[in-house]
């Protein structure tokens, strides 16, 4: 199963999106609410709290 590039959740099969940039990057994303975060409101995964990529890099679990 691949992960949410966003929030790093486990995507169940037949659910998510998938956004393929010029570049050939491919991103995977869990809900729009992930979706919005990276492209609309610009926010990074490792400054925003609920994301699994903040919670390793500050050491909260």
């Amino acid at each position: 199963m691949p992960k949410c590039t966003f929030c790093g959740k486990s995507i169940p099969r037949g659910t998510g999106k998938i956004f393929v940039q010029t570049s050939g990057k491919v991103l995977n994303f869990c809900r729009n609410k992930c979706e919005k975060n990276m492209f609309k409101l610009k926010r990074k995964p490792l400054n925003t709290r609920w994301t699994e990529a903040y919670r390793k890099n500050n050491k909260k679990e």
